[in-house]
């Protein structure tokens, strides 16, 4: 059964730097897409990094570019997400997910269909 578990969320000030850590299953597949999700109080949940570990591709959008960077360790089959000069529109819960099926790895949150229980970040300004 695949499990997510994620951690590493808390409060920084503004400028300050996160890392998020999603902690998979043994029985999860370590050669699927995998991703970052946040949603803010009264805001949609949005993507904000995709990985296919089996070519190193990463994706992130242009609001957490050079900010954000995606990564995985597959024999630990953990996935990360260093957070740099945080800002306080960053304040979200975060969410690591897995797509299980085949097809192009996007943010595309509908594609995703495992889910950890999120883990709270907030930045203070």
């Amino acid at each position: 059964q695949v499990q997510l578990v994620e951690s590493g969320g808390g409060s920084v000030q503004t400028g300050g730097s996160l890392r998020l850590s999603c902690e998979a299953s043994a029985y999860t597949p370590s050669s699927k897409c995998m991703g970052w999700f946040r949603q803010a109080p009264g805001k949609e949940r949005e993507g904000v990094a995709v990985i296919y570990p089996v070519s190193g591709y990463t994706y992130v959008p242009d609001s957490v570019k050079g900010r954000f960077t995606i990564s995985k360790d597959i024999a630990k089959n953990t996935l990360y997400l260093q957070m740099n000069s945080l800002k306080p529109e960053d304040t979200a819960m975060y969410f690591c997910a897995l797509k299980s099926s085949r097809g192009f790895c996007s943010p595309n949150e509908d594609a995703f269909d495992y889910w950890g229980q999120g883990t709270q970040v907030t930045v203070s300004p």
